[in-house]
């Protein structure tokens, strides 16, 4: 601060409070820029110094723009005695002179303060370097106290601690600023000598105590080093240039330094940033959010620069491979085109190593007709009853299980369905077997799906055999079951054919050993092979969604070997194997070739049929399995071609009245076959349409559906929650529970025909021929006939027609005969007529027929 601004007056700046203070004012002239002053009052105000006891009262004036005074930390030291009061007349020269000796004070407390704080740092210094010794000494006179002359190091000790010389003591200007410590803080006289300090001396321990934990240093007093109070500013931080100057920095100020920093190690704002050029992968058809997705891109730029490309679209709608090219170069990345094939996993193309391949355990499936004894036969190889938990003793769904013969070979057998509508899974049975076994009952003989099941055989191009089964029942003929296999070209070996045949009865268990014979020889002949050591690869079997478990999917393995932990896709669902259950219930690491195991971890419920294969990682499987769902999406969304027969079609479908249902059942194998059932159904006068068919427990979704439709729901071997029952029961839904198939299509089937009610069937009674017609009445007419064939009657509805056209429809008001109203006229004779509703419209040639309307109940 210079002189200069010192002598200026400061305005709005109070003097802190005081004693006996008195005010004196002067008025002082302001100059200020392009000629402007001002004339301002300046008050002079007195402030009372206490000093020590005794002494004089000093007053020291001071202006408005006086610094604060002393810290309080030092006490005020003594200051020279003030001379006369300055003359009121001269103000000026007084707040000049107060200010410099002010300033002077000022700089004198500051100096004590430094030369306090430095006496205080050496005092610290000394009391630390005499603790280290004090505890130096006792560890070596706890050492000396073991040894012989421990005594004699004693007194030397003690000697040499004698005749050190004691501390200096402070000086007096150093005790004036000092504050006074208690009596319980003085520091201790040390006679030590600072520039020889004792030597140190350490023996070995002969007979070592127990060690005592080292001594904590000791906590300064409070008033000599407090660092609580290290980052306050004061008078003596502020005006010293050493150690204790600098400022704590504020955290707006750390925040700065931080933006910096980060400014310059990016490069600063200025520099703009490079646009990243990316590897854009573009399939065959992609939609442009998509697009936008793997461009990194907004997909609202997309859309923008479609439009100046005069595509109207949006950022769901689908493009192709040139429109996105396009895109990905006016945007500045790479396009790397893939074909679909690039995308789907191609199974076919994967063959393996000749030296790679092991036997693997054949897969056998059993068919044939309803109650002919499949599941019988299966039964009896396997050990166990799986009919007792089979509804109607039918089998519903396609059981895998995996046998262990007396030889210690292993058959893997699957057991399908044999009623008709299950002919979808039979069929899936048969494109995964290697071996057909067909089951006819030999009382019996060939029934209709059996001769199916023979032709889904030999589409699948798989050896056969026959099992003629229930040879021990009265009118068993197995010579007859041979014969008619002739009529479908299946001669077995008894006949001079290739196809094997065994007679056999599940109920007594005979013929069994021999049957799995044959299926091991069969299996060598056709030399099963596949390569373990390998990703897995399978087949859909079934599945199912179960309440505790989620979605759970049969998978029979064809080669490979699927472990616990794979990332596999199938079908349109991707997932990671967590665990395994075999066909015991029990829960496996490892499944083999051929090798049935139930799989959790599924995204979603798989279609039965549907192909498994385990990729390198999750990406992956959700790749494919996307793009395997976009397939199906635009499969089922892409409309026909409009033509003439389509068009009549549609209007004949939305003619027929539609019966709508909901469909849940416990397996997806078993919606699918409902499904199909009801499809079988329809008619041309009414249709069934599944609303929604899906696996599992009837939900609230499911009856807030069929409550919008008016539908019933159909539940095969499910049943409703109680929140369902609660909606169901409010909006008045029908629930129908089945659980055997063909009790299931009946119903439907009924209910349908109650849907369009009774059928009216009409009959022709009688025809005749109008030759005259004559006046009856002011407004009537009447009509002379001539009856040609059966009967008129009056009763009876009638209907006139000219050139086979109907113009009229009613019925008859009056039949007359000569004069004399009768009630029928028989063919060959004439009689008069006359109509109701005074229909005038006859004339001769006109053709006049009766009728009566049947109503009679529907069927379909």
């Amino acid at each position: 601060m210079s002189d200069t601004d010192n002598e200026k007056p400061k305005l709005g700046m109070r003097a802190p409070l005081g004693l006996k203070r008195t005010v004196e004012t002067g008025k002082v002239k302001q100059s200020f820029s392009h000629g402007r002053s001002n004339t301002v009052v300046v008050e002079v105000k007195r402030r009372r110094i206490l000093g020590k006891p005794g002494e004089a009262e000093p007053h020291v004036e001071e202006t408005q723009a006086a610094p604060a005074p002393a810290p309080a930390a030092a006490a005020p030291a003594p200051a020279p005695a003030a001379k006369a009061p300055p003359a009121p007349a001269r103000p000026a020269e007084t707040s000049l002179l107060s200010r410099q000796e002010l300033q002077a004070k000022l700089l004198r407390e500051a100096e004590e303060a430094r030369m306090s704080a430095l006496e205080e740092a050496r005092r610290r210094e000394e009391r630390q370097r005499h603790e280290a010794t004090e505890d130096e000494k006792r560890r070596a006179e706890e050492n000396r106290k073991a040894e012989e002359e421990a005594t004699r190091n004693a007194e030397e000790e003690a000697r040499r601690a004698a005749e050190a010389p004691a501390a200096p003591e402070p000086t007096p200007v150093a005790e004036e600023t000092a504050p006074q410590q208690p009596q319980s803080q003085q520091q201790p006289t040390v006679k030590t000598d600072d520039r020889h300090p004792a030597p140190r001396k350490f023996t070995p321990v002969v007979a070592p105590k127990r060690p005592e934990p080292p001594a904590r240093p000791a906590r300064p007093a409070k008033g000599v080093d407090d660092r609580r109070q290290s980052g306050k500013l004061t008078v003596n931080r502020a005006l010293n240039d050493g150690d204790g100057g600098a400022r704590a920095r504020s955290l707006a100020a750390l925040k700065r330094a931080r933006e910096k920093e980060k400014r310059a190690h990016m490069g600063g704002y200025s520099q703009p940033q490079v646009k990243q050029v990316r590897d854009v992968v573009v399939p065959e058809a992609i939609t442009v959010q998509e697009l936008a997705n793997r461009m990194a891109e907004r997909g609202a730029d997309l859309v923008k620069s479609l439009f100046k490309m005069g595509m109207m679209v949006t950022v769901n709608q689908t493009i192709d491979q040139d429109t996105a090219e396009l895109l990905v170069e006016e945007f500045g990345h790479n396009i790397t085109r893939v074909s679909e094939s690039d995308v789907e996993i191609d199974i076919g193309a994967d063959v393996d190593a000749e030296e790679t391949l092991k036997t693997r355990p054949p897969v056998v499936t059993i068919m044939g007709h309803v109650d002919h004894g499949k599941t019988s036969l299966l039964d009896a190889l396997r050990g166990t009853d799986v009919v007792a938990g089979e509804a109607g003793g039918i089998t519903q769904h396609i059981g895998a299980y995996q046998v262990t013969v007396k030889s210690g070979d292993k058959i893997t057998f699957l057991d399908t369905p044999g009623h008709e509508a299950f002919t979808e899974m039979r069929q899936r049975g048969a494109n995964i077997t290697d071996i057909v076994i067909l089951v006819v009952a030999a009382d019996d003989g060939l029934k209709p799906q059996t001769i199916e099941a023979i032709n889904h055989t030999r589409a699948a191009g798989v050896p056969m055999i026959v099992a003629i089964n229930k040879i021990d029942k009265d009118g068993a003929n197995p010579q007859k079951v041979r014969e008619r296999l002739l009529e479908h070209e299946i001669v077995v070996e008894d006949m001079g054919g290739d196809v094997q045949d065994v007679e056999v009865s599940a109920l007594k268990k005979t013929g069994l050993d021999e049957l799995i014979e044959k299926i091991l020889l069969q299996a060598e002949l056709l030399e099963l092979k596949a390569n373990p050591d390998r990703a897995a690869e399978g087949t859909v079997i079934e599945a199912k969604l179960d309440k505790g478990r989620g979605p759970v999917a049969t998978i029979l393995v064809r080669r490979g070997t699927l472990r616990v932990g794979d990332i596999y896709v199938v079908g349109a669902e991707s997932g990671k194997v967590r665990a395994m259950v075999n066909d015991k219930g029990q829960q496996i690491k490892e499944a083999g070739p051929s090798m049935p195991v139930e799989v959790l971890g599924l995204s979603g419920v798989p279609g039965a049929g549907d192909p498994l294969s385990v990729v390198e990682s999750e990406a992956r499987a959700r790749e494919v399995a996307a793009y395997r769902q976009e397939l199906a999406t635009r499969k089922r969304t892409t409309t026909a071609p409009a033509n003439l027969e389509t068009m009549f079609s549609a209007l004949k479908e939305k003619q027929a009245i539609e019966y709508p249902l909901v469909v849940k059942a416990d397996t997806q194998g078993s919606v699918e076959a409902i499904v199909g059932a009801i499809n079988k159904i329809s008619t041309e006068d009414i249709r069934a349409r599944v609303l929604h068919a899906g696996v599992g427990g009837i939900t609230e979704s499911d009856v807030i559906l069929a409550a919008a439709s008016g539908a019933p729901i159909i539940g095969f071997n499910v049943r409703p929650n109680a929140k369902a029952r609660e909606i169901a029961t409010r909006d008045r839904v029908a629930f129908k529970y089945y659980d055997v198939i063909y009790h299931l299509t009946d119903e439907i089937r009924a209910g349908m025909a109650g849907e369009l009610g009774p059928e009216a069937i009409e009959h022709v009674v009688g025809r005749a021929e109008i030759r005259e017609v004559f006046s009856a009445g002011k407004h009537g007419k009447a009509a002379g006939l001539l009856v040609t064939e059966g009967v008129i009657r009056k009763a009876l509805k009638a209907r006139i027609t000219r050139e086979d056209v109907i113009i009229y429809q009613g019925e008859i008001a009056s039949l007359r005969r000569f004069k004399d109203d009768v009630a029928e006229v028989r063919a060959g004779l004439e009689c008069g007529v006359t109509f109701t509703q005074n229909f005038t419209d006859i004339k001769p040639g006109d053709y006049l027929e009766t009728f009566e309307v049947e109503l009679r109940e529907r069927t379909l």
